[in-house]
């Protein structure tokens, strides 16, 4: 059973400061890089950055906002995300799940050679 997925996405996603920045984005409606940097243990470059990566993979759509810019996180393409997370952590639960039952086969096998 094989999902799947969107490596750029999921690389997108998988670094904490841009886990948090789109925490805040969906919390707040959305941001600036200015005003995510005075939120978050990083410069605004660095924020400016983070944002960029999370434009390339679609997490954030962006709109001129006077001088700034403006983020908001994509509904549909978190969606996405969330999707392909939800259908990893099920494919894994069935793959543990046979695990636990070839493992509880072979105990089985071993107490019943045992005389247990």
């Amino acid at each position: 059973m094989s999902v799947q997925v969107d490596d750029d996405l999921w690389s997108a996603i998988g670094d904490p400061t841009r886990r948090r920045m789109l925490d805040l984005l969906l919390a707040d409606g959305g941001g600036t890089a200015t005003s995510l940097s005075g939120r978050l243990p990083v410069t605004r470059q660095a924020v400016s950055k983070h944002l960029g990566v999370l434009d390339r993979v679609g997490l954030v759509t962006v709109t001129p906002s006077g001088r700034e810019r403006r983020y908001v996180v994509d509904d549909e393409q978190f969606a996405r995300a969330v999707a392909q997370l939800t259908a990893v952590g099920s494919a894994w639960d069935a793959r543990l799940q046979r695990i636990k039952t070839i493992a509880e086969a072979i105990q089985a096998e071993v107490n019943q050679r045992e005389g247990n």
